[in-house]
């Protein structure tokens, strides 16, 4: 009866499909909270707070790595220069680690023969044993610590592929959010209706110029007052009255019963400059209404009105 062969060892394609999909939705998920927390960190608001879909996270990465020409282009050179930075940092660590073990190698060895040599009693009873099996432990043994060494070389790898995601995910929400709060921003020119007696700030429908004597009578405010005069008088869109610094109003954002607004910069606004958001609640009543707009109307809103 011939012996049975062996059975041939099949890859498990699917276990490291399973390994590689995990790995990618890891790095995804991790690109794309670093994007939208870079983003709204831009707006002052913290993303912990904005109840924000676990999903979602995996779709903003597009946004990271395949915007524009530009972005593909700048992907591909950070995914290079990561590449060769893991290859160099691999080969420094190969070569640290067999000049450290040599060094090590070398003053034991020298010590042991010392030791031998003199037999110094003491020294050789006690240091003699433990330094022997240390040294044969390092000569014929050192695979079984070489897990040791796998182990630093995939914190290399991940190290460096994380510092590579957080900067281009990093600077790609600061990009984006400083595009959205100027000019040329993405976001819609909103409209917001609502009754009078649940918002601070706004003007009335039928006649803008209607100021009441004492507009904010019933209501308190905490805080920088500042914040509340640059806003008020300015609540109105308008594109017309002054089109080197027009007022345009725009929606960031809309979550968990929230209305996140904010009154775009203007042209000349500088680098580190960063818009007033305004946190109005949504009604449960059916009593509120939101338009949604790419551009502004080139009306003035008080022709609107009757004037």
């Amino acid at each position: 009866m011939s012996p049975s062969s062996e059975p041939t060892k099949e890859p498990n394609i699917l276990g490291k499909f399973a390994s590689v999909v995990g790995l990618v939705g890891a790095a995804l998920f991790f690109t794309g909270w670093i994007y939208r927390w870079s983003y709204f960190y831009f707006f002052q608001l913290e993303i912990t707070t904005l109840d924000l879909p676990a999903q979602s996270f995996f779709i903003v990465p597009l946004q990271v790595f395949l915007a524009d020409g530009r972005t593909i282009a700048k992907s591909a050179m950070a995914f290079l220069f990561t590449g060769i930075a893991i290859y160099l940092s691999l080969w420094i660590v190969s070569i640290l680690s067999k000049v450290i073990f040599q060094l090590i190698d070398a003053v034991l060895w020298q010590t042991f023969h010392y030791v031998e040599k003199r037999k110094i009693e003491l020294l050789y009873w006690v240091f003699y044993p433990p330094m022997k099996s240390l040294l044969l432990f390092n000569a014929k043994k050192f695979n079984s610590i070489e897990f040791l060494r796998s182990l630093v070389d995939e914190i290399i790898i991940v190290g460096w592929i994380l510092l590579m995601l957080f900067h281009l995910a990093r600077n790609q929400g600061i990009a984006d959010a400083q595009r959205d709060a100027g000019e040329n921003s993405t976001l819609p020119v909103v409209t917001l209706v609502i009754p009078e007696n649940r918002l601070a700030l706004g003007r009335k429908l039928n006649d803008v110029f209607d100021v009441p004597p004492n507009p904010l009578k019933g209501y308190k405010f905490i805080g920088d007052r500042g914040l509340f005069n640059k806003l008020y008088t300015t609540e109105e869109t308008d594109i017309v009255t002054n089109p080197e610094k027009p007022i345009i109003w725009r929606l960031l954002l809309e979550r968990s019963g929230w209305i996140y607004l904010f009154k775009a910069l203007p042209k000349d606004a500088k680098d580190d400059s960063r818009p007033l958001v305004l946190a109005i609640q949504e009604s449960n009543l059916g009593e509120q209404l939101m338009i949604f707009s790419p551009e502004p109307s080139k009306l003035v809103g008080a022709k609107h009105s009757g004037r």
